[in-house]
């Protein structure tokens, strides 16, 4: 793998997500939601695994890609809904970073390894796959969690916030433990704790 490979992949993982019409507000002013996701993944990646391999760090970056063409309204608003919406994700999210990483100049082999990264494929037996799904749920909890607890009663949360914890390794949920939340927040992780 080269360096100038590594920097194209991501320039176009970047440049993907500079399109994303979702903006937040940030000190640098409005920036395109998926390129903000795509750099707290990277960070969390760099506290979970300072040594990650390209392909980890190409899969990281590209977890999201281009998510925003296929709205979770283009899906029944269930839970058979949600998960076609997630499976046919994962799949076209695997194929589009796989694409980026051929046009970059890396191998078959290598592209493929950064689609099985995306579709989360071995969660539990392939270490790195693993390390994206922790680096996955933290982000959710420090970024996400607080805005989408609003949205649903505390039951649901509860059994998201179980299934969330239950992905995760050890690292993972220490990591989890020392993230800053309001007191809402913490109280919701803590009785989903409780309840296992």
């Amino acid at each position: 793998m080269s360096g100038s490979s590594f920097e194209t992949a991501l320039r176009l993982i970047d440049e993907a997500h500079q399109q994303d019409p979702k903006k937040v507000e940030t000190h640098e002013g409005p920036v395109p939601y998926e390129l903000v996701y795509s750099n707290k993944m990277s960070a969390y990646l760099q506290k979970c695994d300072p040594n990650a391999s390209e392909t980890l760090r190409l899969a990281i970056r590209a977890q999201h890609l281009r998510r925003w063409e296929v709205p979770r309204d283009s899906y029944e608003k269930n839970k058979i809904g949600y998960h076609l919406w997630r499976t046919f994700l994962k799949k076209r999210q695997a194929e589009l970073a796989s694409q980026i990483c051929l046009d970059s100049g890396y191998s078959e082999e290598v592209a493929n390894r950064v689609a099985a990264l995306v579709r989360k494929e071995d969660l539990k037996k392939d270490a790195e796959t693993q390390t994206l799904e922790d680096v996955a749920c933290l982000v959710f909890l420090d970024d996400q969690f607080e805005e989408f607890e609003k949205e649903h009663d505390e039951a649901k949360i509860i059994s998201i916030l179980r299934k969330t914890w239950g992905k995760m390794s050890d690292q993972g949920h220490n990591m989890a433990m020392d993230i800053s939340m309001s007191d809402r927040a913490k109280d919701l992780v803590m009785k989903a704790l409780n309840e296992q």
